[in-house]
């Protein structure tokens, strides 16, 4: 049994009291979870002989396949390894989130392999730094993995750069062929851990595009056999849930993907005229910042180990892409409430009701009742409440989900992500939502009438139908068909474009589509919006015609304009209380 107290000296001695408040070790004093494989199978330790959790941060240490692996007496450079990915890199599930999302950019056609790079990565970083300031023998550690020449050209190029940082022996680690090419991109690589040793996130991307040629050459068997023994951070995000800020893509994911030739802070030139200017020369990656989409961010999720359907993941793109954008929604103000107040007495006269006699009071005063003389009436107030009661309309959303549009699923939508700021902003004002997608002649679907259960809102709202040609006006007349006073004022919200005329003019069930949108309104009692997308002045008379019936018409040339008018909807519209304007 290893002692832990001696296992965290490394890291203690390196940050004196980093480790005060985190003392996930409990477990090492438990042989059968230390020994036992079926406990390591339960740990999710698959592979490797040990790994890190972000979700409880948690060391898993496998000592029996320590002992298999011959690297018995190096405790202590194992365990202050796996704590230096806790306290240093990646620290935390979000920066290993985007240190994978910069090396994914620096990856092309190899994404699959980000994961296995990072853990190269960070695995540099830390030994280099118990190495030289712990003072921990961590190439005893690959010393005693050992190697040999068929290891492939990614571990030759890996142990050759620990050579460099240590000033080892030209093959004491590295067993492969080394060329020229070998030893200039080893220096490069060396000289990156170094430098970029207090901002590794900037260097990460920089780290893939050196290995991106490597990748290249080995075989797929090559790329993952060597290095599998090592991946400790592979899985790291199992359980761990989905860190914020992941959606939108940062300022410096492209540009980070340059080759760390062309990286002045090592000492590199610029790209030559005809180069991709900050990009990584093998893999043509340009600078241009890269715009996110739902299945990428599900990609980012699944290499961070996070279990996450492509739906649950779209669902959290859009509400992560949505929530700047929120705003107070429509609110409507009722009447001031009050009650009755008792004030006073005076005289009941003849001719005045007679239900307004105070019996009670009129023989206390006299007992000779003398109707108009002795008789007494109570006189009342009226205490105000409380200001009047606010109320958000509640929101109607009817998406056009024909064939032409984009699949949110795998493509942003901004119709989508337009529908998503309305109804959080909705639900965050108190408001319920009802949500339809139409794409008809066809098919659609929808919530069970209004709710505010968020999940089966944007579940619905980020799905996908794909048949018709546009919004199916008669479904309106599924819920605002006939006048329900009971029913709270809702305003209705259609995104769909100019096919929604076709439907309009014909006759369709429950009535005539001009028909059918016209009562909608009145039934609603909410008002109604129609944002078109439309080019042109193509149907100026049928725009005209439903602002004739009531509806406020928006046109957009562009669907990615949707997202201001979204956002402008509620703050320019509705920013007051109706009883406010």
């Amino acid at each position: 049994m290893i002692g832990g107290d001696a296992l965290l000296a490394a890291w203690r001695a390196e940050w004196p009291g980093a480790l005060a408040l985190w003392s996930p070790f409990t477990k090492l004093t438990d042989p059968r979870w230390c020994f036992a494989a079926r406990a390591e199978k339960e740990e999710g330790l698959t592979g490797s002989f040990a790994m890190i959790r972000f979700a409880d941060h948690a060391v898993v240490i496998s000592l029996r396949q320590v002992r298999a692996l011959g690297l018995d007496g190096l405790a202590r450079e194992i365990l202050a390894h796996e704590i230096g990915h806790h306290v240093y890199a990646p620290g935390d599930l979000a920066d290993h989130g985007r240190m994978l999302a910069r090396m994914r950019r620096a990856l092309p056609g190899l994404e699959r392999h980000a994961p296995m790079v990072a853990n190269l990565y960070t695995d540099l970083l830390i030994n280099d730094r118990l190495q030289r300031s712990a003072g921990l023998r961590m190439d005893e550690v690959y010393r005693r993995l050992g190697g040999s020449g068929d290891d492939g050209r990614l571990w030759t190029l890996y142990m050759r750069i620990y050579e460099r940082l240590w000033s080892l022996e030209a093959g004491s680690l590295s067993k492969g062929e080394r060329d020229r090419f070998l030893e200039l991109d080893a220096g490069l690589g060396a000289r990156l851990v170094r430098v970029y040793a207090k901002d590794w996130l900037s260097g990460s991307g920089r780290f893939a595009s050196l290995c991106f040629s490597y990748l290249l050459k080995d075989t797929e068997k090559e790329a993952k056999e060597r290095t599998r023994a090592l991946m400790d951070t592979e899985n790291a995000g199992k359980g761990g849930g989905v860190p914020g800020g992941l959606a939108e893509a940062e300022e410096d994911e492209a540009g980070g993907a340059v080759h760390p030739r062309y990286d002045p802070a090592l000492g590199g030139v610029a790209p030559d005229d005809g180069e991709p200017d900050g990009g990584n020369t093998e893999g043509g990656i340009s600078s241009e910042q890269p715009e996110r989409g739902p299945v990428d961010f599900h990609d980012l999720l699944a290499s961070m180990g996070v279990e996450i359907t492509l739906e649950e993941a779209t669902v959290r793109f859009y509400r992560e892409k949505a929530l700047p954008h929120l705003t107070p929604f429509p609110r409507q103000r009722r009447p001031r409430s009050g009650e009755p107040l008792p004030e006073g007495l005076e005289t009941w006269e003849l001719g005045s009701p007679l239900d307004g006699v105070d019996w009670l009071e009129s023989v206390i005063a006299s007992p000779v009742i003398v109707p108009g003389f002795t008789t007494l009436q109570r006189t009342w107030g009226f205490v105000d409440g409380e200001g009047g009661d606010v109320r958000p309309l509640d929101l109607y959303i009817g998406v056009d989900c024909s064939g032409s549009m984009l699949d949110p699923r795998h493509n942003l939508s901004f119709p989508v992500l337009a529908g998503t700021i309305l109804a959080l902003s909705a639900l965050r004002a108190g408001a319920r939502v009802m949500v339809v997608l139409s794409g008809e002649p066809g098919r659609y679907v929808s919530t069970e009438g209004f709710m505010t259960d968020e999940r089966r809102i944007l579940g619905v709202l980020t799905g996908y139908l794909g048949t018709g040609t546009t919004f199916g006006i008669q479904r309106l007349a599924e819920t605002f068909g006939a006048a329900d006073p009971e029913r709270p004022p809702a305003h209705i919200l259609l995104i769909t474009d100019n096919d929604i005329f076709s439907m309009l003019e014909g006759g369709e069930k429950g009535g005539k589509g001009w028909d059918i949108a016209r009562n909608a309104l009145v039934n609603a009692r909410g008002g109604g919006t129609m944002v078109l997308h439309s080019s042109g002045d193509a149907r100026r008379a049928g725009r005209e015609r439903l602002k004739e019936d009531g509806w406020s018409v928006h046109r957009i040339v562009e669907w990615k304009d949707i997202v201001a008018f979204a956002t402008a909807f509620a703050q320019a519209a509705y920013d007051r209380p109706e009883g406010d304007r």
